[in-house]
Protein backbone atom coordinates (compact mmCIF):
# COMPACT_ATOMS: atom_id res chain seq x y z
CA UNK A 1 0.00 0.00 0.00
CA UNK A 2 3.06 2.66 1.21
CA UNK A 3 4.12 2.03 -2.50
CA UNK A 4 1.05 2.85 -4.43
CA UNK A 5 0.10 5.61 -2.02
CA UNK A 6 3.40 7.32 -1.14
CA UNK A 7 4.25 8.38 -4.78
CA UNK A 8 0.57 9.98 -5.00
CA UNK A 9 1.00 12.11 -2.19
CA UNK A 10 4.67 12.78 -2.88
CA UNK A 11 5.82 13.12 -6.51
CA UNK A 12 9.04 13.65 -6.19
CA UNK A 13 11.75 16.70 -5.84
CA UNK A 14 10.99 18.65 -9.41
CA UNK A 15 7.27 17.64 -9.33
CA UNK A 16 4.43 18.92 -7.34
CA UNK A 17 1.59 16.78 -6.31
CA UNK A 18 -1.66 17.68 -8.19
CA UNK A 19 -4.24 16.41 -5.60
CA UNK A 20 -7.04 18.15 -4.03
CA UNK A 21 -7.95 18.43 -0.98
CA UNK A 22 -10.86 16.16 -0.57
CA UNK A 23 -8.50 13.64 -2.87
CA UNK A 24 -5.63 13.68 -1.06
CA UNK A 25 -7.42 13.08 2.46
CA UNK A 26 -8.45 9.66 0.44
CA UNK A 27 -5.49 8.47 0.51
CA UNK A 28 -4.17 9.78 3.70
CA UNK A 29 -7.22 8.56 5.76
CA UNK A 30 -6.32 4.93 4.93
CA UNK A 31 -3.13 5.36 8.22
CA UNK A 32 -5.63 6.23 10.72
CA UNK A 33 -8.03 3.32 9.58
CA UNK A 34 -5.32 0.39 9.66
CA UNK A 35 -4.26 1.72 13.38
CA UNK A 36 -7.72 1.50 14.43
CA UNK A 37 -8.64 -1.66 13.02
CA UNK A 38 -5.18 -2.93 14.26
CA UNK A 39 -6.09 -1.10 17.52
CA UNK A 40 -9.73 -2.61 18.04
CA UNK A 41 -8.47 -6.15 16.88
CA UNK A 42 -6.00 -6.07 19.23
CA UNK A 43 -8.22 -5.46 21.77
CA UNK A 44 -10.98 -7.52 20.98
CA UNK A 45 -8.36 -10.39 20.48
CA UNK A 46 -6.99 -9.75 24.06
CA UNK A 47 -10.48 -9.44 25.83
CA UNK A 48 -11.74 -13.25 23.75
CA UNK A 49 -8.56 -14.80 25.17
CA UNK A 50 -9.47 -13.26 28.43
CA UNK A 51 -13.01 -13.86 28.39
CA UNK A 52 -12.10 -17.99 27.60
CA UNK A 53 -9.80 -18.00 30.07
CA UNK A 54 -11.99 -16.86 33.29
CA UNK A 55 -14.41 -19.05 31.64
CA UNK A 56 -12.26 -21.87 31.61
CA UNK A 57 -11.21 -21.09 35.13
CA UNK A 58 -14.79 -20.94 36.35
CA UNK A 59 -15.59 -24.62 34.91
CA UNK A 60 -12.87 -26.17 36.56
CA UNK A 61 -13.39 -24.14 40.11
CA UNK A 62 -17.33 -24.86 39.74
CA UNK A 63 -16.16 -28.94 39.42
CA UNK A 64 -13.55 -28.67 42.33
CA UNK A 65 -16.17 -26.93 44.61
CA UNK A 66 -18.84 -29.59 43.28
CA UNK A 67 -16.38 -32.31 44.09
CA UNK A 68 -15.69 -31.45 47.68
CA UNK A 69 -19.63 -31.49 48.36
CA UNK A 70 -19.54 -35.27 47.56
CA UNK A 71 -16.81 -36.36 49.37
CA UNK A 72 -16.90 -38.11 52.98
CA UNK A 73 -16.28 -36.23 56.22
CA UNK A 74 -13.14 -38.64 56.34
CA UNK A 75 -11.53 -36.61 53.68
CA UNK A 76 -11.82 -33.15 55.24
CA UNK A 77 -10.42 -35.11 58.29
CA UNK A 78 -6.99 -36.00 56.05
CA UNK A 79 -6.73 -32.29 54.12
CA UNK A 80 -5.90 -29.12 55.64
CA UNK A 81 -8.60 -26.53 55.05
CA UNK A 82 -5.95 -23.92 54.33
CA UNK A 83 -4.29 -26.41 51.72
CA UNK A 84 -8.31 -26.64 50.00
CA UNK A 85 -8.68 -23.41 49.61
CA UNK A 86 -5.25 -22.95 47.72
CA UNK A 87 -6.24 -25.35 45.40
CA UNK A 88 -9.17 -24.30 44.78
CA UNK A 89 -8.05 -20.27 44.55
CA UNK A 90 -4.42 -20.66 43.74
CA UNK A 91 -3.74 -23.60 41.76
CA UNK A 92 -6.47 -22.63 39.23
CA UNK A 93 -5.26 -19.45 38.76
CA UNK A 94 -1.99 -20.54 38.00
CA UNK A 95 -4.19 -22.81 35.28
CA UNK A 96 -6.16 -19.75 33.84
CA UNK A 97 -2.98 -17.68 33.50
CA UNK A 98 -1.27 -20.87 31.54
CA UNK A 99 -4.42 -20.94 28.98
CA UNK A 100 -4.21 -17.10 28.52
CA UNK A 101 -0.12 -17.60 27.16
CA UNK A 102 -0.99 -20.71 25.12
CA UNK A 103 -4.37 -18.90 23.36
CA UNK A 104 -1.94 -15.74 22.90
CA UNK A 105 1.58 -17.34 21.51
CA UNK A 106 0.64 -21.48 20.72
CA UNK A 107 -0.92 -19.97 17.09
CA UNK A 108 0.90 -17.20 16.45
CA UNK A 109 4.89 -18.89 17.35
CA UNK A 110 4.39 -22.12 15.11
CA UNK A 111 3.56 -19.80 12.15
CA UNK A 112 6.23 -17.76 12.21
CA UNK A 113 8.61 -20.56 13.01
CA UNK A 114 7.36 -21.88 9.64
CA UNK A 115 7.11 -18.97 7.96
CA UNK A 116 11.06 -18.89 9.18
CA UNK A 117 12.17 -21.72 8.47
CA UNK A 118 10.39 -22.04 4.75
CA UNK A 119 12.00 -18.78 3.69
CA UNK A 120 15.51 -20.44 4.77
CA UNK A 121 14.63 -23.19 2.97
CA UNK A 122 14.01 -21.49 -0.40
CA UNK A 123 16.88 -18.80 -0.19
CA UNK A 124 18.92 -22.19 0.27
CA UNK A 125 17.75 -24.17 -2.85
CA UNK A 126 17.42 -20.50 -5.27
CA UNK A 127 20.47 -19.21 -4.30
CA UNK A 128 24.00 -20.74 -5.21
CA UNK A 129 26.28 -21.18 -2.06
CA UNK A 130 23.61 -21.07 0.22
CA UNK A 131 23.46 -24.40 1.53
CA UNK A 132 25.15 -23.91 4.30
CA UNK A 133 22.13 -22.40 5.88
CA UNK A 134 20.36 -25.72 6.35
CA UNK A 135 23.25 -26.92 8.46
CA UNK A 136 23.03 -23.74 10.50
CA UNK A 137 19.25 -24.94 11.65
CA UNK A 138 20.64 -28.31 12.77
CA UNK A 139 21.41 -26.40 16.13
CA UNK A 140 17.75 -26.07 16.50
CA UNK A 141 16.66 -29.54 17.56
CA UNK A 142 19.38 -28.91 20.33
CA UNK A 143 16.93 -26.57 22.06
CA UNK A 144 14.83 -29.44 22.48
CA UNK A 145 17.11 -31.03 25.77
CA UNK A 146 17.54 -28.43 27.96
CA UNK A 147 13.32 -27.07 27.23
CA UNK A 148 12.99 -30.76 28.68
CA UNK A 149 15.01 -30.79 31.50
CA UNK A 150 14.00 -27.47 32.62
CA UNK A 151 10.42 -28.43 32.45
CA UNK A 152 11.14 -31.28 34.32
CA UNK A 153 12.83 -29.52 37.22
CA UNK A 154 10.02 -26.46 36.98
CA UNK A 155 7.33 -28.74 37.42
CA UNK A 156 8.92 -30.12 40.56
CA UNK A 157 9.60 -26.94 41.88
CA UNK A 158 6.43 -25.30 40.73
CA UNK A 159 4.52 -28.50 42.67
CA UNK A 160 6.71 -27.98 46.26
CA UNK A 161 5.67 -24.09 45.63
CA UNK A 162 1.93 -24.78 45.33
CA UNK A 163 2.02 -27.18 48.45
CA UNK A 164 4.02 -24.20 50.46
CA UNK A 165 0.99 -21.81 49.59
CA UNK A 166 -1.26 -23.95 50.92
CA UNK A 167 0.37 -24.51 54.05
CA UNK A 168 0.35 -20.57 54.67
CA UNK A 169 -3.13 -20.21 53.61
CA UNK A 170 -3.73 -22.98 56.32
CA UNK A 171 -1.61 -20.78 59.18
CA UNK A 172 -3.53 -17.85 57.81
CA UNK A 173 -6.79 -19.79 58.23
CA UNK A 174 -6.28 -21.09 61.22
CA UNK A 175 -4.79 -18.02 63.40
CA UNK A 176 -7.77 -15.85 61.65
CA UNK A 177 -10.02 -18.69 63.64
CA UNK A 178 -8.25 -19.05 66.62
CA UNK A 179 -7.77 -15.30 67.37
CA UNK A 180 -9.32 -15.16 70.87
CA UNK A 181 -6.61 -18.37 72.23
CA UNK A 182 -4.16 -16.27 70.58
CA UNK A 183 -4.89 -13.38 72.22
CA UNK A 184 -5.62 -14.77 75.65
CA UNK A 185 -2.68 -16.70 75.54
CA UNK A 186 -0.42 -14.63 74.17
CA UNK A 187 0.32 -16.35 71.25
CA UNK A 188 1.09 -13.50 69.09
CA UNK A 189 5.30 -13.40 68.77
CA UNK A 190 4.58 -17.32 68.29
CA UNK A 191 2.34 -17.00 65.32
CA UNK A 192 4.09 -14.29 64.09
CA UNK A 193 7.48 -16.38 63.70
CA UNK A 194 4.81 -19.60 62.78
CA UNK A 195 3.76 -17.52 60.11
CA UNK A 196 7.06 -16.09 58.90
CA UNK A 197 8.62 -19.39 58.55
CA UNK A 198 6.15 -21.14 56.18
CA UNK A 199 6.31 -17.42 54.19
CA UNK A 200 9.97 -17.68 54.39
CA UNK A 201 9.64 -21.55 53.15
CA UNK A 202 7.13 -20.16 50.16
CA UNK A 203 9.14 -17.50 49.25
CA UNK A 204 11.95 -19.42 48.72
CA UNK A 205 10.13 -22.38 46.80
CA UNK A 206 8.75 -19.61 44.55
CA UNK A 207 12.18 -17.94 43.90
CA UNK A 208 13.44 -22.01 42.90
CA UNK A 209 10.14 -21.79 40.16
CA UNK A 210 11.31 -17.76 39.02
CA UNK A 211 14.78 -19.65 38.28
CA UNK A 212 14.01 -22.15 36.31
CA UNK A 213 11.27 -20.51 34.91
CA UNK A 214 13.85 -17.57 33.57
CA UNK A 215 16.78 -20.19 32.45
CA UNK A 216 15.68 -21.33 29.00
CA UNK A 217 15.91 -17.85 27.87
CA UNK A 218 19.22 -17.30 27.99
CA UNK A 219 20.07 -20.89 26.99
CA UNK A 220 18.00 -20.65 23.79
CA UNK A 221 20.01 -17.02 23.41
CA UNK A 222 23.18 -18.63 23.19
CA UNK A 223 22.31 -21.34 20.94
CA UNK A 224 20.68 -18.84 18.69
CA UNK A 225 24.09 -16.79 19.13
CA UNK A 226 25.88 -19.75 18.12
CA UNK A 227 23.56 -20.35 14.85
CA UNK A 228 23.98 -17.12 13.91
CA UNK A 229 27.60 -17.15 14.35
CA UNK A 230 27.81 -19.69 12.47
CA UNK A 231 26.14 -18.46 9.67
CA UNK A 232 28.59 -15.30 9.57
CA UNK A 233 31.13 -17.52 9.75
CA UNK A 234 30.26 -20.29 6.81
CA UNK A 235 28.84 -16.82 4.46
CA UNK A 236 32.33 -15.33 4.99
CA UNK A 237 34.17 -18.15 4.29
CA UNK A 238 32.43 -18.51 1.16
CA UNK A 239 32.45 -14.80 0.14
CA UNK A 240 29.19 -14.85 -0.28
CA UNK A 241 27.51 -11.00 -0.37
CA UNK A 242 25.65 -8.79 2.31
CA UNK A 243 22.79 -8.48 0.82
CA UNK A 244 22.42 -12.09 0.93
CA UNK A 245 23.48 -12.42 4.41
CA UNK A 246 21.17 -9.88 5.65
CA UNK A 247 17.85 -11.95 4.97
CA UNK A 248 19.53 -15.00 6.00
CA UNK A 249 20.52 -13.71 9.51
CA UNK A 250 17.16 -12.40 9.79
CA UNK A 251 15.26 -15.40 9.01
CA UNK A 252 17.93 -17.37 11.38
CA UNK A 253 16.46 -14.94 14.19
CA UNK A 254 12.66 -15.45 13.40
CA UNK A 255 13.62 -18.93 13.55
CA UNK A 256 15.32 -18.88 16.58
CA UNK A 257 12.81 -16.67 18.78
CA UNK A 258 9.55 -19.01 18.31
CA UNK A 259 11.76 -21.21 19.56
CA UNK A 260 12.38 -19.61 22.42
CA UNK A 261 8.65 -18.27 23.21
CA UNK A 262 7.62 -22.18 22.44
CA UNK A 263 10.09 -22.91 25.28
CA UNK A 264 8.45 -20.50 27.56
CA UNK A 265 5.14 -21.98 26.81
CA UNK A 266 6.80 -25.41 28.01
CA UNK A 267 7.42 -24.01 31.32
CA UNK A 268 4.14 -22.58 31.72
CA UNK A 269 2.41 -25.60 31.02
CA UNK A 270 4.86 -27.30 33.50
CA UNK A 271 3.64 -25.36 35.82
CA UNK A 272 0.13 -25.63 35.30
CA UNK A 273 0.89 -29.51 35.36
CA UNK A 274 1.90 -29.04 38.96
CA UNK A 275 -1.25 -26.99 39.82
CA UNK A 276 -3.27 -29.75 37.94
CA UNK A 277 -1.77 -32.40 39.87
CA UNK A 278 -3.47 -31.11 42.97
CA UNK A 279 -6.28 -30.51 41.71
CA UNK A 280 -6.63 -33.98 40.12
CA UNK A 281 -6.00 -35.11 43.92
CA UNK A 282 -9.22 -33.35 44.76
CA UNK A 283 -11.11 -34.64 41.86
CA UNK A 284 -9.95 -38.06 41.52
CA UNK A 285 -10.93 -38.68 44.64
CA UNK A 286 -13.42 -41.64 45.29
CA UNK A 287 -16.65 -41.21 46.08
CA UNK A 288 -16.88 -43.78 49.37
CA UNK A 289 -20.42 -42.23 49.53
CA UNK A 290 -22.57 -42.07 47.18
CA UNK A 291 -26.07 -43.04 45.67
CA UNK A 292 -26.62 -46.29 45.03
CA UNK A 293 -27.33 -47.75 41.24
CA UNK A 294 -30.23 -49.09 42.37
CA UNK A 295 -31.88 -46.36 44.72
CA UNK A 296 -35.03 -47.60 47.12
CA UNK A 297 -37.12 -45.19 47.34
CA UNK A 298 -37.51 -43.73 51.29
CA UNK A 299 -41.48 -42.98 52.27
CA UNK A 300 -43.35 -42.56 55.19
CA UNK A 301 -40.08 -43.32 57.81
CA UNK A 302 -41.18 -44.53 60.98
CA UNK A 303 -37.52 -44.39 62.04
CA UNK A 304 -36.72 -47.97 63.15
CA UNK A 305 -32.57 -48.43 63.33
CA UNK A 306 -30.85 -51.34 63.67
CA UNK A 307 -27.12 -52.02 63.59
CA UNK A 308 -26.01 -55.48 62.10
CA UNK A 309 -22.43 -56.34 63.23
CA UNK A 310 -21.30 -52.94 62.62
CA UNK A 311 -17.36 -52.30 62.72
CA UNK A 312 -15.45 -49.22 61.98
CA UNK A 313 -11.76 -48.03 61.79
CA UNK A 314 -10.70 -44.34 60.60
CA UNK A 315 -7.83 -44.56 57.97
CA UNK A 316 -4.34 -43.17 59.10
CA UNK A 317 -3.20 -40.25 57.38
CA UNK A 318 0.30 -42.06 56.48
CA UNK A 319 -0.83 -45.18 56.10
CA UNK A 320 -4.08 -46.87 54.58
CA UNK A 321 -2.61 -50.37 56.49
CA UNK A 322 -2.62 -49.12 59.69
CA UNK A 323 -6.33 -48.57 60.89
CA UNK A 324 -7.72 -46.73 63.97
CA UNK A 325 -10.70 -48.93 65.58
CA UNK A 326 -13.63 -46.94 66.17
CA UNK A 327 -16.33 -49.39 66.38
CA UNK A 328 -16.45 -53.60 67.09
CA UNK A 329 -19.15 -55.40 65.87
CA UNK A 330 -22.11 -53.09 66.87
CA UNK A 331 -25.38 -54.98 67.05
CA UNK A 332 -28.09 -52.51 67.98
CA UNK A 333 -32.07 -52.42 67.53
CA UNK A 334 -33.92 -48.62 68.03
CA UNK A 335 -37.49 -48.77 68.01
CA UNK A 336 -39.19 -46.28 65.93
CA UNK A 337 -39.48 -43.23 68.60
CA UNK A 338 -37.16 -44.42 70.93
CA UNK A 339 -34.43 -41.96 72.46
CA UNK A 340 -31.09 -43.28 73.13
CA UNK A 341 -28.87 -41.70 74.61
CA UNK A 342 -25.03 -42.76 74.24
CA UNK A 343 -22.46 -42.49 77.02
CA UNK A 344 -18.91 -43.05 77.65
CA UNK A 345 -15.70 -41.39 78.28
CA UNK A 346 -13.54 -39.45 75.19
CA UNK A 347 -13.31 -41.48 72.03
CA UNK A 348 -15.32 -44.33 72.54
CA UNK A 349 -17.13 -43.69 69.63
CA UNK A 350 -20.46 -42.13 70.48
CA UNK A 351 -20.13 -39.44 67.75
CA UNK A 352 -18.73 -42.56 64.96
CA UNK A 353 -21.92 -44.31 66.28
CA UNK A 354 -24.05 -41.51 65.59
CA UNK A 355 -22.08 -40.19 62.02
CA UNK A 356 -22.90 -44.02 60.43
CA UNK A 357 -26.79 -42.99 60.73
CA UNK A 358 -26.63 -39.71 57.77
CA UNK A 359 -23.56 -41.60 56.53
CA UNK A 360 -20.55 -39.22 57.22
CA UNK A 361 -18.71 -42.57 56.80
CA UNK A 362 -20.30 -46.09 55.80
CA UNK A 363 -19.26 -49.23 58.26
CA UNK A 364 -16.01 -51.15 56.78
CA UNK A 365 -18.25 -54.33 58.00
CA UNK A 366 -21.67 -54.99 58.73
CA UNK A 367 -25.14 -52.77 57.72
CA UNK A 368 -27.04 -49.80 59.13
CA UNK A 369 -30.55 -50.13 58.19
CA UNK A 370 -33.52 -47.88 58.58
CA UNK A 371 -37.24 -49.50 58.43
CA UNK A 372 -35.33 -52.48 57.59
CA UNK A 373 -33.39 -50.74 54.62
CA UNK A 374 -29.69 -51.12 54.22
CA UNK A 375 -28.58 -46.87 54.52
CA UNK A 376 -26.76 -48.02 51.24
CA UNK A 377 -29.55 -48.61 49.72
CA UNK A 378 -31.60 -45.17 50.44
CA UNK A 379 -30.59 -41.32 48.34
CA UNK A 380 -28.23 -39.69 50.01
CA UNK A 381 -30.82 -36.49 49.71
CA UNK A 382 -33.61 -38.68 51.16
CA UNK A 383 -31.92 -40.13 54.13
CA UNK A 384 -30.09 -36.85 55.01
CA UNK A 385 -33.79 -35.12 54.62
CA UNK A 386 -35.12 -37.10 57.18
CA UNK A 387 -32.55 -36.41 59.93
CA UNK A 388 -31.77 -33.62 61.91
CA UNK A 389 -28.27 -32.69 63.57
CA UNK A 390 -27.87 -30.78 66.65
CA UNK A 391 -23.78 -30.81 66.81
CA UNK A 392 -21.74 -30.15 69.88
CA UNK A 393 -20.40 -27.15 68.11
CA UNK A 394 -23.11 -25.57 65.67
CA UNK A 395 -21.90 -23.73 62.50
CA UNK A 396 -23.15 -20.06 61.91
CA UNK A 397 -23.51 -19.26 58.16
CA UNK A 398 -22.63 -15.54 57.27
CA UNK A 399 -26.76 -15.26 56.55
CA UNK A 400 -29.15 -13.46 58.80
CA UNK A 401 -31.03 -15.36 61.42
CA UNK A 402 -33.57 -16.46 59.13
CA UNK A 403 -31.49 -17.96 56.70
CA UNK A 404 -29.36 -19.66 59.20
CA UNK A 405 -32.82 -21.82 60.22
CA UNK A 406 -33.74 -22.29 57.06
CA UNK A 407 -30.82 -23.07 55.45
CA UNK A 408 -31.67 -22.89 51.96
CA UNK A 409 -35.70 -23.64 51.72
CA UNK A 410 -36.97 -20.37 50.10
CA UNK A 411 -40.63 -21.15 51.89
CA UNK A 412 -39.86 -20.06 55.30
CA UNK A 413 -42.12 -17.19 56.55
CA UNK A 414 -41.07 -15.33 59.32
CA UNK A 415 -44.30 -16.45 61.45
CA UNK A 416 -42.82 -19.73 61.20
CA UNK A 417 -39.37 -19.02 61.91
CA UNK A 418 -40.48 -17.01 64.47
CA UNK A 419 -42.36 -20.01 65.94
CA UNK A 420 -39.26 -22.46 66.25
CA UNK A 421 -37.07 -19.67 67.70
CA UNK A 422 -39.23 -19.17 70.84
CA UNK A 423 -39.91 -23.21 70.96
CA UNK A 424 -35.73 -23.20 71.48
CA UNK A 425 -35.99 -20.22 73.63
CA UNK A 426 -34.09 -18.25 71.00
CA UNK A 427 -36.21 -15.30 70.04
CA UNK A 428 -35.16 -13.46 73.24
CA UNK A 429 -32.18 -12.84 71.90
CA UNK A 430 -33.02 -12.32 68.28
CA UNK A 431 -35.11 -9.76 69.04
CA UNK A 432 -32.25 -7.83 70.92
CA UNK A 433 -30.61 -7.41 67.63
CA UNK A 434 -30.99 -3.94 65.71
CA UNK A 435 -32.33 -5.67 62.72
CA UNK A 436 -34.03 -8.87 64.52
CA UNK A 437 -34.32 -11.91 62.42
CA UNK A 438 -32.86 -9.59 59.67
CA UNK A 439 -29.27 -9.70 61.79
CA UNK A 440 -26.60 -11.46 59.53
CA UNK A 441 -24.64 -13.16 62.72
CA UNK A 442 -20.75 -12.63 61.05
CA UNK A 443 -18.74 -15.18 60.06
CA UNK A 444 -19.34 -18.62 61.84
CA UNK A 445 -21.47 -16.92 64.43
CA UNK A 446 -18.98 -14.75 65.73
CA UNK A 447 -21.08 -12.22 67.54
CA UNK A 448 -23.10 -14.92 69.32
CA UNK A 449 -22.36 -16.91 72.58
CA UNK A 450 -21.80 -20.76 72.90
CA UNK A 451 -25.31 -21.02 74.97
CA UNK A 452 -26.82 -18.96 71.21
CA UNK A 453 -25.37 -20.93 68.97
CA UNK A 454 -26.56 -23.99 70.06
CA UNK A 455 -30.11 -22.60 71.05
CA UNK A 456 -30.08 -21.64 67.13
CA UNK A 457 -29.32 -25.12 66.18
CA UNK A 458 -32.08 -26.66 67.97
CA UNK A 459 -34.20 -23.87 66.18
CA UNK A 460 -33.06 -25.74 63.07
CA UNK A 461 -33.83 -28.82 63.98
CA UNK A 462 -37.17 -27.67 65.16
CA UNK A 463 -37.31 -26.33 61.32
CA UNK A 464 -36.52 -29.38 59.76
CA UNK A 465 -38.94 -31.64 61.98
CA UNK A 466 -37.48 -34.72 60.40
CA UNK A 467 -38.31 -38.24 61.76
CA UNK A 468 -34.36 -38.71 63.02
CA UNK A 469 -32.83 -36.40 65.40
CA UNK A 470 -29.43 -36.83 66.48
CA UNK A 471 -28.23 -34.49 69.71
CA UNK A 472 -24.76 -34.37 70.35
CA UNK A 473 -23.53 -32.81 73.38
CA UNK A 474 -26.51 -29.75 72.43
CA UNK A 475 -26.35 -28.47 76.13
CA UNK A 476 -22.64 -28.67 76.69
CA UNK A 477 -22.47 -24.43 76.47
CA UNK A 478 -25.70 -23.43 78.37
CA UNK A 479 -25.39 -22.75 82.18
CA UNK A 480 -27.47 -24.37 84.77
CA UNK A 481 -30.68 -22.05 83.94
CA UNK A 482 -30.59 -22.33 80.33
CA UNK A 483 -29.99 -25.51 80.42
CA UNK A 484 -33.43 -26.21 82.44
CA UNK A 485 -35.14 -24.29 79.24
CA UNK A 486 -33.45 -25.99 76.51
CA UNK A 487 -34.35 -29.43 78.36
CA UNK A 488 -38.16 -28.34 78.16
CA UNK A 489 -37.28 -27.25 74.53
CA UNK A 490 -35.70 -30.81 74.04
CA UNK A 491 -38.86 -32.54 75.20
CA UNK A 492 -41.22 -31.42 72.73
CA UNK A 493 -38.58 -31.73 69.99
CA UNK A 494 -38.00 -35.02 70.48
CA UNK A 495 -41.64 -36.13 70.68
CA UNK A 496 -42.15 -39.17 68.12
CA UNK A 497 -38.75 -39.20 66.98
CA UNK A 498 -36.37 -42.06 66.85
CA UNK A 499 -33.30 -40.04 68.30
CA UNK A 500 -29.79 -40.35 69.28
CA UNK A 501 -28.68 -38.39 72.25
CA UNK A 502 -25.01 -38.01 72.93
CA UNK A 503 -23.89 -36.84 76.31
CA UNK A 504 -21.50 -36.17 78.75
CA UNK A 505 -23.44 -33.65 81.01
CA UNK A 506 -25.65 -36.44 82.59
CA UNK A 507 -28.47 -34.34 83.18
CA UNK A 508 -29.88 -34.82 79.79
CA UNK A 509 -30.17 -38.61 80.16
CA UNK A 510 -33.37 -38.02 81.67
CA UNK A 511 -34.54 -37.57 78.16
CA UNK A 512 -33.69 -41.00 77.27
CA UNK A 513 -35.42 -44.07 77.25
CA UNK A 514 -32.65 -46.24 76.91
CA UNK A 515 -28.98 -45.65 77.54
CA UNK A 516 -26.09 -47.32 75.96
CA UNK A 517 -22.86 -47.17 77.35
CA UNK A 518 -19.36 -47.48 74.88
CA UNK A 519 -16.05 -48.21 75.58
CA UNK A 520 -13.38 -48.68 73.15
CA UNK A 521 -15.82 -48.69 70.21
CA UNK A 522 -18.36 -51.54 72.18
CA UNK A 523 -21.52 -51.36 73.47
CA UNK A 524 -20.57 -52.16 77.10
CA UNK A 525 -24.34 -51.27 78.65
CA UNK A 526 -27.79 -51.18 77.39
CA UNK A 527 -30.70 -50.42 79.71
CA UNK A 528 -32.11 -48.06 82.05
CA UNK A 529 -30.54 -45.80 84.02
CA UNK A 530 -31.26 -47.35 86.94
CA UNK A 531 -29.85 -50.89 85.84
CA UNK A 532 -26.89 -50.18 84.48
CA UNK A 533 -25.88 -47.92 87.33
CA UNK A 534 -26.23 -51.28 89.45
CA UNK A 535 -24.40 -53.28 86.78
CA UNK A 536 -21.59 -51.56 85.23
CA UNK A 537 -19.01 -50.09 87.01
CA UNK A 538 -17.96 -47.50 84.04
CA UNK A 539 -20.96 -46.20 83.58
CA UNK A 540 -21.27 -45.38 87.87
CA UNK A 541 -17.95 -43.96 87.85
CA UNK A 542 -18.93 -41.59 85.15
CA UNK A 543 -22.03 -40.76 86.52
CA UNK A 544 -20.63 -40.61 90.45
CA UNK A 545 -18.22 -37.96 89.32
CA UNK A 546 -20.77 -35.74 87.76
CA UNK A 547 -22.94 -36.19 90.70
CA UNK A 548 -25.29 -34.36 89.48
CA UNK A 549 -28.38 -35.94 91.61
CA UNK A 550 -30.23 -37.33 88.61
CA UNK A 551 -32.73 -40.55 89.81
Amino acid sequence: MIDQVFPKIFPGPNTQSNLGPWELLKYVIWFPLVFLIRGFSGYFNTYFINYCGIRVLEVIRSQVFAKLQRLPVAFFHRNQEGDLVSRVISDTSQLQGTILQVSNDLIKQPITFIGAISALVVMAVQREGMAFVLLCLAVIPICVFPIRKIGELLMNKALNMQEKAGGLTSVLSENLSAYKEVRAYNLEDREISRFSDISEKFVTARMKVIKYSHMLTPIIEIITAVGITAAIFQAARQSIQLDAVVPVIVALYMSYEPVKKLGGIHNSVKQALASLTRLEGVISEEETIANPENVVELKNVQGELEFKEVSFSYSNRDSKENKIPALVDINLKIKAGEVVALVGPSGAGKTTLAGLLPRFHDPVKGAVLLDGIDLRNLRLHDLRDSIALVPQKPFIFDLNVEENISLGKSNYTRSSVTQVCQSAYADNFIEEFENGYNERLGEKGSRLSGGQLQRLALARAFYKNSPLLILDEATSALDAENEEKIHEAMENLIKGKTTLLIAHRFSSLRLANRILVMDKGRIVADGPHNQIYKECDLYRNLYDQQNDGLS
